[in-house]
């Protein structure tokens, strides 16, 4: 994909369109447009996050939901993206083959502008089921819904609540709450995301509490991840040049699950130094870390492949997920 449109899409601020070129936040030039909710083929299962009716923050931009594919591709494929959500969902994929009775959920990046749903969110999914994981996608609010650049005022602005926070506790106790219907242990869930959705994954792993208001039983479920993968993360080095410390948004809990986190050393899009404070910081506080960093890949690969190693970094996962035994004692799904 060319570095403007990457730029553009997954939160790069220094490098900018012109403003004619967006009407809006989070609104993007698509292909194939559709005015409709995005919404998961079969076999995914749809759930609501919010029940109906009731009233949630509103992205920064609120407007009809529509999805579309990309001008630009990654590994010679266009991305699905989706825009302007104002009523997240969940779509639950249930296991395929051997359950490992673990489950995942996934959060795509796309600088809280817009959401990556099939790059970094359906086809993770594909890959987590084949390994006998139940997988969930997460479709949280955007634009806005979390530190992003805003091109109206062509700066960085925060959202008026943690909605991208939010949307990710409801999520995952919602998602436990379904652990025996799609045969899962509750306590072996983990989280994945991407980019921005890297720093979904620090902040859900580093914040216990609800930041809403419970809800019903749902609620009382644990929200944090029992473990938790970044790839190139977004949004959590401070940018002090020469430095290597950790944004002050983001405070590590020393009961923070264990974590990998994998990136290329090329991103243009996220510094390499977004993995490394975060690492670092882990390190610090004692939680079990493990990082590869590639010299090469660039930004927003997901599991497409390619012939650069960093193609590969799913085995690497498995392996890891092996140790924690996250993929162990399997029982035939149904």
């Amino acid at each position: 994909m060319h570095a403007m449109t990457l730029a553009r899409w997954f939160g790069l601020a220094a490098l900018l369109l012109p403003a004619a070129a967006l009407a809006t936040t989070g609104s993007e030039p698509l292909d194939g447009l559709q005015r409709r909710p995005w919404q998961p083929g079969a076999p995914g299962i749809e759930v609501p996050l919010w029940p109906t009716g009731m009233a949630i923050t509103p992205p920064a931009y609120p407007g009809p939901e529509v999805f579309g594919f990309s001008k630009g591709t990654i590994a010679g494929k266009p991305i699905q993206m989706v825009q302007h959500v104002s009523r997240p969902t969940m779509a639950i994929y249930p296991a395929k083959g051997v359950n490992s009775g673990a489950a995942l959920l996934v959060f795509p990046g796309g600088g809280y502008r817009v959401l990556a749903i099939d790059l970094e969110g359906t086809e993770i999914c594909d890959w987590a089921t084949a390994k006998g994981i139940t997988c969930a996608v997460l479709k949280y609010r955007v634009p806005g819904s979390g530190p992003y650049w805003n091109d109206e005022c062509h700066c960085r602005r925060d959202p008026p609540a943690p909605m991208a926070l939010q949307d990710a506790q409801r999520a995952m106790g919602l998602l436990r709450e379904r652990a025996a219907q799609f045969r899962f242990n509750p306590a072996r869930v983990g989280v994945v995301g991407f980019s921005a959705g890297g720093r979904m994954v620090a902040d859900i792993s580093n914040h216990p509490a609800r930041a809403y208001t419970p809800v019903d039983a749902a609620d009382r479920l644990p929200s944090r991840p029992d473990f938790a993968m970044a790839l190139y993360p977004g949004h959590l080095w401070d940018g002090e040049p020469g430095g290597i410390a950790l944004t002050k948004e983001v405070a590590i809990d020393p009961k923070a699950p264990p974590t990998f986190i994998a990136q290329a050393g090329d991103d243009a899009t996220d510094d390499v130094r977004e993995s490394l404070t975060y690492y670092l910081a882990l390190q610090q506080a004692s939680v079990p870390v493990e990082m590869h960093l590639y010299p090469e890949g660039g930004h927003a690969f997901g599991v497409r492949p390619t012939d650069k190693p960093i193609s590969h970094w799913t085995g690497l996962a498995e392996g890891w997920m092996l140790r924690l035994g996250i993929l162990s004692r399997g029982v035939p799904t149904r």
